[in-house]
This record gives structure tokens, C-alpha cells and sequence, in this order.
């Protein structure tokens, strides 16, 4: 697996190897993946290791994803909110990056290296707005920060 050394000035320097995302309300609407972001997953691919993270309300993740290069983590416990930090902090939280919107997401963003809220189609959760690095209006302009590394030097630089 390949890292992905990001100098951030008068921030941090990050090494990220992990992009963990949740799924619907970020990268699904409705149990169904956003098409607009496909393309964005397989380049990521190359670079990243992807993971997503859900409850699968819909019954659908295995069905929508099955033909993209990531690992898909089914929400088993009660407090799902806990399981979603503790999967980050699994991974090595210094390794990674979580993009989300919901309140359930907000431990898991302020537990990663950079945590990303997307506010999209559902909105946001402001609990998870707040534990955030980054806030972005849609998924594909959140998962183009790791595309473009510039853009996300450019947010988060002092």
C-alpha cells in the first residue's frame, strides 16, 4: 500500500493510507452510489486504500459497490457512532481520512487526520460539521481534495 505524504504548511505534515467513508448521505442517496462519483473511487484506488463504513439501511452496499476496489464494513453494534471511531482508530487514525454528514459520523471525523463533512442532498449534522477539519457541498468536491492535494494545502494551511 502506497502512502500519500501531504506537507501542509505551518499545519501538519500527513501520511495518509486510508480514506473511510460513510455511505448513505455521502457517497449513496437513497441506498443507491452517486454516479458522479465512480470515476473519483476507481482513481482514488490507485492511491488509497478505500473503505466504507455503514449501517446499510437499504440493504444495497454489497450490490452498489461490488465492482469498485474498497472494503465494505457492515455496522453490527448498537452504538454505531463508537464503532465507526473505533474501526478509524483500528486503521491507525494517523493513516487516515473520514468523510461524512451525520451526526453518527462525527467521532470517526474528529478521530481521523482529516476529517471531512460533506453537506449534501441530507444536509449535515452540526455535531459533525463541528468535529470537521474540512466542510465540503458534495461528495465529488471532498474526494477531489485527495486528487488535487493542492486544494487541501490550500484549506487547511495557516
Amino acid at each position: 500500500m502506497q502512502s500519500n505524504i501531504i506537507e501542509i504548511p505551518n499545519y501538519k505534515r500527513i501520511n495518509l493510507k486510508h480514506i473511510v467513508l460513510d455511505y448513505n448521505g455521502t457517497i449513496a442517496k437513497d441506498g443507491v452510489l452517486k454516479e458522479e462519483i465512480k470515476e473519483l473511487l476507481v482513481t482514488l484506488a490507485q492511491h488509497y486504500t478505500l473503505h466504507v463504513i455503514t449501517a446499510d439501511t437499504f440493504g444495497s452496499v454489497n450490490k452498489e459497490l461490488q465492482d469498485l476496489d474498497l472494503h465494505i464494513k457492515i455496522l453490527r453494534s448498537q452504538n454505531h457512532t463508537l464503532e465507526k471511531e473505533d474501526y478509524i482508530i483500528e486503521l491507525n487514525e494517523s493513516q487516515c481520512a473520514a468523510i461524512g454528514n451525520g451526526n453518527n459520523d462525527a467521532k470517526m471525523l474528529q478521530s481521523a487526520e482529516i476529517g471531512i463533512c460533506v453537506i449534501g442532498d441530507e444536509g449535515c449534522s452540526t455535531k459533525s460539521l463541528l468535529a470537521s477539519d474540512i466542510a465540503c457541498r458534495s461528495i465529488s468536491e471532498a474526494l477531489e481534495l485527495f486528487v488535487y492535494p493542492k486544494r487541501l494545502i490550500a484549506t487547511l494551511r495557516v
